[in-house]
């Protein structure tokens, strides 16, 4: 089994992470960084970056593909090697998968149209332009796509998409393993939860707002 993660500029760390720390643990996976070129690939603060160690040429047929966002996402809305990509992968792919903003390059390729699907908040409205059904749940599966809501949601995709690969009890070993038992200090991780002015506050600051 081939699990490529999907990396461009300024992409959100743990979208990408969140998911490998995971899925690499994978029985008998190969999971490999891709990107239109290979080298190191910056993330969205510019602080971090990546290596691709192969090029989107170079895995034309991944049985699973993860596609993170980020501010980048934006500038790759268009970009018909990447989109193109995705839907040529796609038709071998076991499980076509995004985080957070990843969504938006799925939908964009045509691969959500007709489908339930998440994103992060502040972008779950954009998904209709591209005829998906947003919701606001964490994770959610419509056939082999598999979209996971916001940055951290990513873990819990990998777990969910982890125990439909190698079954329950590797899932809940990785999780063990892990240590993912989220306690956070604060109850404000959705718009449901969170003070209203921060979340006015967010929205009026979004690149998404004007979408």
């Amino acid at each position: 089994m081939q699990i490529a993660i999907v990396l461009f500029d300024r992409f959100t760390a743990l979208d990408a992470v969140g998911p490998y720390e995971i899925l690499s643990r994978t029985p008998g996976a190969e999971t490999v960084f891709v990107a239109e070129r290979t080298g190191p690939v910056r993330n969205d603060t510019g602080s971090l970056a990546l290596v691709a160690e192969k090029t989107l040429a170079e895995v034309p047929s991944p049985d699973v593909v993860i596609v993170p966002g980020g501010p980048g996402q934006n500038d790759q809305m268009e970009n018909e090697a990447l989109l193109g990509w995705l839907r040529s992968a796609d038709a071998a792919t076991t499980w076509t998968t995004s985080v957070c903003t990843g969504s938006l390059l799925l939908a964009a390729a045509g691969l959500l149209a007709g489908r339930r699907a998440t994103s992060h908040w502040l972008a779950l409205e954009a998904l209709k332009e591209f005829g998906a059904e947003p919701t606001g749940e964490r994770v959610v599966l419509d056939g082999k796509y598999v979209t996971a809501a916001g940055v951290s949601s990513g873990i819990d995709m990998g777990l969910t998409l982890l125990g439909r690969m190698a079954g329950d009890d590797v899932a809940r070993s990785v999780q063990l393993l892990t240590e993912y038992d989220p306690q956070p200090p604060y109850d404000s991780g959705s718009p449901e939860k969170a003070p209203a002015a921060l979340v006015e506050e967010w929205r009026a600051r979004s690149r998404h707002s004007t979408r």
